[in-house]
């Protein structure tokens, strides 16, 4: 079955699975040089835009996107063609990178003018929020999950929770629904909502200005 697995989505699927078994031998090193840092931290380095797509927290973590790769990108790879399908995984992983720094850039403007109003709890969530890593291909997987919504809509999709059959359209709507529901309600959660969502939306826009140029499937 490995064999069968188109190229790029077989040479991402083994890229990610290296970088975390390497990350489980050295830890903090990895996390510290690979991971997405907000562009103002001292841990900052422009490369982590495209690293940090390479790196996940934990077993689950990359479970989910592997099989996530798997299951949508060989569709799309098959459809797109490999040089295509890596654009648009790059593109939507930056993407996310770029609206979860927008997200972090306002948070850390507030608690800059809290700061300034003397503040001190202030201050120790800026500390953290310049410390925070940020990893996974999540938001390049949003965008695999939006993409295959808009190739194939009608398809229908089987969730095992819960055990629902939706069409792929449907689907693609409520993740994208609760991603900004979560975002929005859930501001101190470890998990990257906005980054999902920016996956999501720069794979809109591609795909649109794809569409509309007629390059979709060349």
């Amino acid at each position: 079955m490995f064999n069968r697995i188109p190229p790029v989505v077989k040479n991402l699927i083994i890229l990610n699975v290296m970088m975390f078994l390497i990350t489980l031998l050295t830890g903090n090193f990895m996390y510290e040089k690979f991971s997405l840092f907000y562009f103002q931290s001292p841990l900052f380095k422009p490369y982590q835009i495209i690293t940090h797509m390479f790196m996940h927290g934990g077993f689950f973590h990359i479970l989910f996107n592997m099989y996530t790769l798997f299951i949508f990108g060989s569709v799309l790879e098959n459809v797109w063609g490999g040089k295509k399908f890596l654009l648009y995984y790059l593109v939507t992983g930056v993407g996310a990178a770029i609206i979860h720094s927008l997200v972090m850039y306002m948070e850390a403007s507030s608690l800059t003018h809290a700061m300034q109003a003397g503040n001190f709890l202030a201050q120790e969530k800026m500390f953290a929020l310049m410390r925070t890593p940020t990893v996974g291909a999540s938001g390049a997987i949003y965008g695999l999950l939006l993409a295959y919504g808009m190739l194939f809509p009608n398809n229908i999709m089987q969730l095992l929770f819960p055990p629902v059959a939706l069409k792929a359209k449907y689907f693609v709507l409520i993740f994208g629904a609760l991603e900004l529901f979560l975002g929005l309600s859930n501001t101190g959660s470890d998990i990257a909502h906005f980054a999902h969502l920016g996956g999501m939306i720069f794979g809109y826009f591609l795909i649109i200005y794809w569409k509309k140029n007629n390059r979709m499937y060349y």
